[in-house]
């Protein structure tokens, strides 16, 4: 390689390293706003459903009346559910489903639920999956909301393939640019371009 390479790529390398650094910060940016946006949204249908809920308890409602006559299979299904409990923890009425019983929160998510301030945790109860669940607390116990992440995280995949490739994309291009550059640089440096 000629002395007059070897200086074009270094001056390429120099420009590069810094954009690179850039456009890498820029990327894993953009990835968390959008994965961050997508996984705040999967709780938005739980949180109103839980707090209607511990509302038409406390008015006096039935716990089979607020759970409703559906069935949700939690392990397949992306339709969201209700678990009421009472004080103790123990399932009242459930609209959801897994293996043959009510779903059971890890410990101290009901507990955590406060009048006013629900509790939202993100859980696997069981291997392949994960549920994005709303507590809230009503006077004779809490009631829980909760639906499939599923499509949620198939989503966040889709967003990091894409801003992977935007980001790929970018450092070639960013590799490109800086060579011809650095070439053009070389050249006027050496007289061949430019006013004199």
């Amino acid at each position: 390689m000629t002395a007059n390479r070897r200086r074009i790529i270094r001056r390429a390398v120099l420009a590069f390293v810094p954009l690179a650094v850039l456009a890498t910060g820029l990327s894993g940016t953009l990835y968390v706003v959008a994965q961050q946006g997508l996984r705040s949204g999967a709780d938005s249908p739980q949180l109103a459903l839980a707090e209607d809920a511990a509302r038409a308890l406390d008015g006096g409602a039935a716990p089979s009346a607020v759970t409703g006559p559906a069935t949700v299979d939690v392990a397949s299904s992306l339709s969201p559910f209700v678990v009421v409990y009472d004080a103790g923890g123990r399932p009242l009425a459930s609209s959801g489903q897994l293996d043959g019983s009510a779903p059971v929160p890890p410990l101290g998510v009901l507990d955590h639920a406060a009048p006013g301030a629900p509790n939202r945790v993100t859980w696997q109860p069981r291997d392949g999956v994960r549920i994005a669940s709303v507590t809230a607390r009503w006077s004779g116990g809490t009631v829980l909301a909760g639906r499939s992440l599923r499509e949620v995280e198939r989503l966040e995949d889709q967003a990091l393939r894409l801003v992977a490739l935007g980001w790929a994309a970018t450092l070639v291009a960013l590799a490109g640019a800086c060579l011809v550059v650095a070439w053009l640089a070389d050249d006027r440096d050496s007289g061949s371009i430019g006013p004199a």
